[in-house]
């Protein structure tokens, strides 16, 4: 299996912006400040081809974050970051409101969301609370939860939100969930991409003092496919990271 070169990634020129207001050792009012700053841009900045979250029933939907997903992960003190690849499709939008989905950001109905809630506690103790999630593309896509966006247009969102968003928090782990996210960050950065899902997950690099591993996408689907042949590497891979993390294993190859 390829294991990709570690990398530390410096504050880039591109984030010259926030780089101004202090990255290091910021309050959290400050941090909020600032998170805020980039929702406003998200809501003011919507890609062709693409919606904002605000323009489904009068607004419902919207919020003062970057990611609805962050109404329930919002710890700005979090070790841990999540970071999933899209919040929403248009079809699901278009039909009826969900208040579940509006209070909570995320349906905790789903096994994409279950499945990620046990894989926290079991491998480090911690509830989804605790931590900061987002989305990468904070845009609704057109058509359904399985439609594709294209990785130009998922690096330029990494390069506009996630990798702020990673600085300003500054967790001391960041967990990506595919390989769609992980090459979205590591374009947006200038890093070599990673070919399979396999060297992602081998492939862990660093933003600043942030640690950032690759995960399989914590839904059916992913797990499924990370899981073929009968073998749990789902959390194996899960194990792995906490062992490197919390007592400075090596992490190994998948």
């Amino acid at each position: 299996r390829t294991v990709l070169a570690h990398h530390r990634v410096p504050t880039s020129e591109r984030f010259q912006r926030f780089q101004g207001k202090g990255f290091v050792g910021k309050t959290i009012a400050r941090k909020r400040k600032l998170l805020n700053e980039l929702a406003r841009h998200r809501q003011e900045h919507v890609p062709a081809g693409y919606r904002g979250i605000g323009e489904y029933h009068a607004g419902a939907y919207e919020c003062d974050f970057v990611s609805p997903y962050t109404k329930s992960a919002q710890n700005l003190a979090a070790d841990i970051m999540l970071v999933l690849q899209d919040w929403c499709a248009d079809e699901f939008l278009r039909g009826p409101v969900d208040p579940e989905v509006i209070a909570l950001g995320h349906d905790p109905r789903l096994p994409t969301n279950r499945n990620l809630k046990r894989l926290l506690w079991t491998h480090f103790g911690t509830q989804l609370a605790e931590t900061y999630a987002t989305n990468l593309f904070p845009f609704i896509k057109p058509g359904g939860m399985s439609a594709s966006v294209s990785a130009g247009v998922l690096a330029e969102a990494a390069a506009t939100y996630t990798v702020p968003e990673i600085k300003l928090v500054e967790p001391k782990l960041v967990v990506c969930f595919g390989k769609a996210v992980c090459n979205a960050i590591r374009k947006s950065l200038g890093l070599r991409i990673a070919g399979d899902l396999g060297t992602a997950i081998a492939s862990p690099f660093q933003i600043n003092d942030a640690e950032v591993w690759v995960q399989s996408h914590p839904g059916s689907l992913g797990r499924n496919n990370r899981n073929q042949g009968g073998v749990d590497r789902v959390s194996q891979d899960w194990q792995r990271m906490s062992d490197a993390i919390l007592h400075g294993a090596s992490p190994g190859t998948p």
